[in-house]
């Protein structure tokens, strides 16, 4: 008797856990496919500090191989599903095309950099969603600096250690704080340099991390004020340019770094599915059910999941969701084959944690608002609990950070067109 096949398409947190989960639910009993263009997970939370030098890149790459046992995984970019017939199309790096024959299909192809109608700014800023961008900025900001101790003119000097970083959400916020750390020690290793980098942190939004609890907001504005960080709220870049950027109170910012971190959206491939959306996310059930289709499920960013806690709303993109929107869709596909029931998405919030960098963190579990150096931590405790792998690896990064001077050259392997703020793919390096 043949194995029915599940295929699951993307392995961020909710394609990685409904693989995991639904493995150890299926004991053999099927076949599980796992497509997505790279062959690792990447560990998103602690991407800022693979740009600050903390944390090797290979170290928030878990593979895929090594940690889903008995799951297929197939390296190559979805770009078509045939609902009618039950097949997943995808390219293959090397350019081949295949075909993937389904009984259940999971679509958690997650979310790329937000886009905003602003002149100049897919020209020149940088997003912050996939690795290929963290090193490259890395490299970007050990470049400026080293140009900034080359020159006599103090304008270039002080254009070159500008960074300007846009959104000051979870990501946009730790991106600047641990840049400033990172700069000043860079700083630090060149006494030629007479200029301090300045990091600065744009937000339309009244405080930083608005999304969040507001005793952490205080906690995180007030570590990156005293850290030196030119926080801005209520301004935000109404132009870019090649010297710099034009803000909407009307001051004009010369800079050669503009780091957009504004927020992410589903990928683009949702929309060509022809289903049902929701500002871009697939419609489904509190199952995770696609609507007239119930073989298929999403999860994760891709998917507009109904949230219990608010009615009428649908969850926020964040990866607590999508981990446990993954291991659900994993468990209600169980349930269709007669493998325990079926059950509805129900989540409860257990508080957030945010790495400021050096002895610094926010954090609240339970709703018990922490600071210093207990929140520091509950934070890297959290993220080697959700790590499904190479925890020991981060943890000595952690520890060689804390003891020993942090090495800082570029290397130059990401060019700047490599990783173009509008793409469909920025888990990929784009090649012209």
């Amino acid at each position: 008797m043949t194995k029915p096949r599940v295929v699951i398409v993307g392995a961020g947190f909710a394609g990685y856990h409904a693989a995991k989960t639904l493995r150890r639910l299926a004991r053999d009993r099927a076949e599980i496919v796992l497509l997505n263009t790279t062959d690792y997970f990447l560990y998103l939370p602690l991407l800022p500090e693979v740009a600050a030098g903390v944390v090797e890149p290979t170290r928030i790459s878990v593979p895929l191989a090594g940690t889903l046992d008995g799951v297929r995984v197939v390296v190559g970019e979805a770009d078509r599903v045939d609902l009618q017939n039950r097949w997943v199309g995808y390219r293959s790096a090397e350019g081949d095309h295949g075909q993937l024959a389904y009984d259940r299909l999971i679509l958690s192809v997650g979310s790329v950099n937000k886009l905003l109608p602003i002149p100049g700014v897919t020209e020149y800023a940088h997003g912050f969603r996939g690795l290929p961008e963290a090193l490259y900025l890395h490299d970007h900001v050990v470049r400026q600096v080293e140009l900034a101790e080359l020159t006599d003119d103090p304008a270039e000097q002080r254009a070159r250690t500008t960074f300007v970083v846009v959104g000051a959400g979870y990501t946009g916020t730790e991106v600047a704080a641990h840049g400033q750390l990172f700069t000043d020690r860079l700083v630090a290793q060149r006494p030629h340099l007479k200029v301090r980098p300045r990091w600065m942190l744009l937000d339309v939004a009244p405080r930083v991390l608005p999304e969040l609890d507001r005793r952490m907001s205080v906690t995180a504005d007030r570590v990156l004020r005293r850290r030196g960080v030119d926080v801005r709220m209520g301004t935000s870049v109404g132009e870019a340019t090649p010297d710099g950027v034009l803000l909407t109170d009307g001051e004009y910012v010369p800079t050669c770094s503009l780091i957009w971190c504004v927020g992410v959206r589903p990928d683009p491939f949702v929309a060509e599915l022809g289903l049902r959306t929701e500002k871009g996310r697939l419609v489904v059930d509190e199952f995770l059910n696609v609507p007239g289709y119930p073989e298929v499920f999403a999860c994760g960013d891709a998917a507009a999941v109904p949230d219990p806690t608010r009615p009428g709303q649908v969850c926020a993109m964040t990866a607590q969701h999508a981990q446990r929107q993954g291991k659900l869709a994993a468990h209600n596909i169980a349930a269709s084959y007669g493998q325990g029931t079926r059950k509805s998405y129900k989540h409860h919030d257990l508080g957030w944690v945010v790495d400021l960098g050096g002895k610094d963190a926010a954090a609240n579990p339970l709703h018990v608002p922490l600071s210093g150096l207990p929140a520091k931590a509950v934070t890297r405790g959290y993220h080697l609990l959700a790590m499904p792998g190479n925890r020991p690896r981060v943890a000595a990064d952690w520890a060689l950070d804390a003891t020993l001077p942090r090495p800082a050259v570029q290397l130059g392997l990401i060019p700047a067109n490599a990783v173009p703020l509008e793409s469909e793919s920025p888990e990929l390096v784009h090649r012209t």
